[in-house]
Order: C-alpha cells, then sequence, then structure tokens
C-alpha cells in the first residue's frame, strides 16, 4: 500500500475562522470550486493548504 502524503484537512467552520469569513460563504467557495474540498459522509473537510492557497492569492478590487 502506497504511503498517503501528511495532509491536514479543516472543517467549514475552521476555515471560515480563519478567513474571518461566515460558514455559508465557505459553502459557496467550495461549490464554486473556487476551494477545493472532500466530501466525508454529509460534511466537508478542506485541505489546510488551498485555504493557505486562498488566503494569498490577491483580491480583486470591486468598487
Amino acid at each position: 500500500m502506497a504511503e498517503l502524503p501528511d495532509m491536514r484537512f479543516l472543517t467549514v467552520a475552521e476555515v471560515a475562522d480563519l478567513m474571518r469569513v461566515s460558514k455559508m460563504t465557505v459553502y459557496r467557495l467550495v461549490h464554486a470550486g473556487e476551494l477545493p474540498a472532500v466530501r466525508f459522509g454529509r460534511s466537508y473537510r478542506v485541505p489546510e493548504s488551498a485555504v493557505r492557497d486562498a488566503l494569498q492569492r490577491p483580491v480583486a478590487d470591486v468598487g
């Protein structure tokens, strides 16, 4: 059996806290494909590396 990479997964609530957004915003990002996630039963888990990458992306200036 091949070894699994050492990845840490976060819950939607943990991602929302890190990104300082609501849980619904995290769900929207996941469903839009902007934030990769894995579904475990009825819940989602987001790779910690994906959250780190999302936080480093530049934010569009809307206005």
